[in-house]
């Protein structure tokens, strides 16, 4: 870790540790009036190693199996923690009103815990169902471009599917199910097909799962933020090569000798990279501009340097839609488009909120989703 992330790290830990110390005081509490006797010593142990089980799941230690289930419980108590906190804080407001109206009764802390636990346990399973059933967004757009005789592209748009120890074989049927359905001509995979480490790529043998995408055109790839986070990039590459399926790093290759698509190393590479990524305009310099250009970009920056750079259609991920509920407001406000469809001059940009999850498999306010995208072109020309 270099000194820019350790510098970034350390407050955020700092403030999940008191956040964290927030919820633990409050479950503390409602066990106090349940039952008195409780072991607090025990309690805030356990506590403990919950709050940080991500982490701890994450150490390379054995047994592999106890681990992997700590990492497991860890990310659901992302999701736990962070709704927690807004129900906590509406309550904990609520008892200072009627501490004032001196109304407060002992019975108060039950009642609210146990509102507070139903309430917890009704946005899991809201969330649990938005994230396992993915739906199908699709888009039909124009581009003013002759590609020889084709005169219309089916794109399926995948992004953020975290193949790892929570999204496994059984979400990549869905996903199979649902692509090869519609019979695409072309397959993008638009980063962070795996969830940080390969292993359970590999022990699960998720790669014979997406050998069984088709597509008329082939199934092309690009590197996420995971994939580098994960640090196992020339084995990824090598096994998606090995089932048909290209990772373009900075790379471009031809759709039926028509169209041209480019692929961008993840903006993470500009850190983690030695060789760093080509900025958009060297990449696409060589193109010709006159056929269609379309483009897979992980994170979805720089759409001002893309639309110069003569991109005709841009396909990125990342954001998840904030996942759930409120971080799709934050998301909003940090990129020029978190999620959809957006028209940039002659360019068409698509957003996608992911066909997996991150952390959690919780979704609220977003759900998992897959792309159709039907792009007409204007033929052969007379």
């Amino acid at each position: 870790m270099n000194k820019r992330m350790l510098l970034t790290a350390i407050p955020i830990l700092l403030i999940f540790i008191a956040l964290s110390l927030y919820v633990g005081w409050h479950g503390a509490l409602l066990l106090s009036a349940v039952s008195p006797g409780y072991s607090r010593p025990a309690y805030w142990i356990v506590f403990a190693i919950v709050a940080f089980s991500y982490l701890l799941g994450r150490l390379p230690l054995r047994p592999r199996l106890f681990f992997r289930l700590l990492k497991v419980i860890g990310s659901y108590y992302f999701a736990v923690f962070e709704f927690a906190i807004l129900l906590l804080i509406a309550i904990d407001v609520i008892a200072a009103i009627v501490r004032l109206s001196g109304a407060y009764h002992e019975a108060f802390v039950p009642i609210a815990g146990g509102c507070v636990l139903l309430v917890l346990i009704a946005l899991l399973l809201w969330g649990s169902r938005n994230a396992w059933s993915p739906v199908i967004r699709s888009y039909d757009i124009e581009v003013d471009k002759t590609a020889g005789g084709l005169s219309t592209l089916k794109i399926a748009i995948v992004s953020d599917i975290h193949l790892g120890n929570l999204v496994g074989n059984r979400h990549l049927d869905r996903l199979l199910s649902l692509v090869n359905g519609w019979q695409p001509d072309v397959v993008l995979l638009a980063g962070d097909v795996i969830d940080d480490t390969i292993e359970p790529f590999v022990r699960n043998g998720m790669a014979k799962k997406l050998a069984q995408l088709k597509a008329r055109y082939g199934v092309y790839a690009v590197l996420g933020n995971h994939e580098y986070y994960g640090g196992h990039i020339e084995e990824y590459v090598k096994r998606m090569k090995e089932i048909g399926i290209p990772v373009l790093r900075d790379e471009t290759v031809w759709i039926a000798d028509a169209i041209q698509l480019a692929g961008r190393k993840d903006k993470t590479a500009e850190s983690m990279d030695p060789e760093g990524r080509l900025p958009i305009g060297e990449l696409t310099a060589y193109l010709d501009r006159s056929l269609p250009i379309v483009v897979m970009d992980h994170q979805p920056y720089g759409y001002d340097q893309a639309e110069v750079a003569g991109v005709d259609i841009l396909v990125s991920g990342h954001t998840h839609r904030g996942q759930f509920a409120p971080n799709h407001w934050i998301t909003g406000r940090l990129f020029e488009l978190d999620w959809g469809y957006l028209r940039k001059g002659d360019m068409h940009a698509f957003v996608s909120s992911g066909f997996g999850t991150w952390g959690p498999p919780i979704r609220l306010a977003s759900r998992s989703e897959l792309i159709h995208l039907t792009v007409r072109l204007k033929g052969e020309p007379h």
